[in-house]
């Protein structure tokens, strides 16, 4: 049986206030962003920024191999993972985590924690979930309408909504030029930091559980 059925299976049987399963539970996080060096430093790609640095701490290095992912594997929390950055652009990043879902035989929902940028946040501002939909992340919307579920945990990390003549904007032209611009550098200092707590918020989730890490780093 694929991994969609699978999935699928679990949700329709599971109740909505159903706790995530324990500590452990994740195998696959994955960072959403854009691949190539044009986009690297763009706001959209935090998400890869976050994987990166997180591979890079528990020594492991990412695969070199043409497909639709980068993957990472090791140990983190004495626990085996998978780090994954999508080949695909964010808006296809369901494409890229349904090849991995299958290739790491995950049956799951909660083995699976995506990282991404999130514009109703403060810029550095981290949030961590275990389910819920996709706030207006079109990669985090691609991934659920994919899979057919919402319900994995997911970690945001602000970027902040663009500001037109004072005002939050929400006009797609403005939102697209800030996603895909680079910050200047106090703003970068402060998604830096959040980059970090994205980190120190993985690290918890995986050794403790995702319940655990909402409610030790949500009330902040």
């Amino acid at each position: 049986m694929s991994f969609v059925r699978r999935l699928l299976g679990r949700a329709e049987q599971a109740h909505p206030d159903d706790e995530e399963r324990g500590p452990g539970a994740i195998r696959l996080i994955v960072g959403l962003g854009n691949p190539g060096g044009e986009y690297a430093g763009n706001r959209r790609n935090v998400g890869f920024w976050t994987m990166n640095r997180l591979a890079r701490r528990h020594g492991m290095e990412f695969s070199t191999k043409t497909g639709l992912y980068q993957l990472a594997e090791g140990e983190i929390a004495g626990r085996r993972v998978a780090i994954a950055k999508p080949r695909t652009f964010n808006n296809d990043s369901g494409k890229a985590v349904h090849a991995l879902v299958d290739r790491l035989r995950l049956d799951d929902a909660a083995e699976l924690l995506v990282v991404c940028d999130h514009l109703d946040l403060p810029a550095g501002k981290v949030r961590i979930r275990a389910r819920g939909g996709a706030g207006g992340q079109k990669g985090l919307k691609h991934i659920i309408g994919v899979t057919g579920t919402d319900r994995f945990p997911r970690i945001r990390i602000g970027i902040g909504r663009p500001v037109v003549r004072g005002e939050p904007s929400w006009n797609p032209e403005d939102v697209a030029s800030w996603v895909l611009s680079d910050p200047p550098p106090e703003e970068r200092a402060l998604l830096d930091a959040g980059v970090e707590r994205a980190i120190e918020v993985i690290e918890y989730a995986i050794a403790e559980g995702v319940e655990a890490a909402m409610n030790r780093y949500n009330r902040e």
